[in-house]
């Protein structure tokens, strides 16, 4: 089953076109990875999805529905949550507290608290620290902790922006290991992310984007074996 598909997507930045007609579309329950260089698209894809920017032409469609024009904050509600670049935490609030925010729209009081129970088993570190201000964590822990309030809406789709940027080795293994963990368990991601060698290693399906175009679509072994990407994006002669 599709659970997101689009189509003929374009966005300006002013007269800058930024997506030039990409089309591409992920399955229920894969890990689908969008890789390209620097300034390719990629999280200009993502915040177009997630309603944070405006498409200037093309169609989204999530779940059978289209959200080509849902207003951002209603999405979550539908089961599409957005883990941007950056973490974007709230610094002031507690741990806690920005794992709840994670939830604002649900009103199921008993699987909230139950969920919440959930992401500190699946992140230890930020039980020990549910108390702390989101900003006195390190990068690795705020990133945790991006991705732990996202999961607190219960996404049949999340969106993961660059996880593994500025931290060490060590913790992006974890945190790699942490997405496979989110898919097996039924939530499908669409994940991007730098390095492509560790992307494509736990994806199914891939989406090459170049200059804001689709430059190849296909399973994560014909982009891992095709000459001129393993040349380009993952630095193979």
């Amino acid at each position: 089953m599709t659970i997101l598909t689009i189509e003929n997507l374009s966005v300006h930045y002013g007269v800058i076109q930024a997506l030039k007609d990409i089309s591409f579309s992920v399955q229920s329950g894969e890990i689908y990875t969008l890789l390209g260089t620097n300034g390719a698209g990629k999280t200009t894809t993502l915040r177009t999805i997630s309603r944070l920017i405006p498409r200037t032409s093309g169609k989204i469609e999530f779940n059978g529905k289209d959200i080509s024009n849902v207003p951002s904050h209603t999405l979550p509600a539908l089961g599409l949550c957005h883990v941007p670049e950056g973490r974007r935490v709230f610094p002031q609030l507690s741990v806690r507290d920005n794992l709840y925010l994670g939830a604002y729209y649900r009103t199921d009081k008993r699987e909230i608290r139950n969920d919440l129970q959930y992401i500190f088993e699946l992140f230890p570190r930020l039980e020990e620290r549910r108390t702390q201000e989101a900003g006195s964590l390190s990068g690795g822990e705020q990133q945790m902790l991006a991705i732990g309030r996202g999961l607190m809406g219960r996404p049949k789709l999340l969106l993961l922006d660059e996880p593994s940027m500025g931290l060490a080795p060590l913790l992006v293994e974890e945190i790699f290991e942490i997405i496979q963990k989110i898919n097996s368990e039924g939530t499908t991601v669409l994940l991007v992310e730098q390095n492509a060698h560790l992307a494509l290693g736990i994806s199914q399906r891939a989406c090459v984007l170049e200059t804001g175009q689709v430059a190849m679509t296909g399973t994560a072994t014909d982009i891992l074996t095709n000459p001129r990407i393993k040349e380009v994006y993952l630095g193979v002669g």
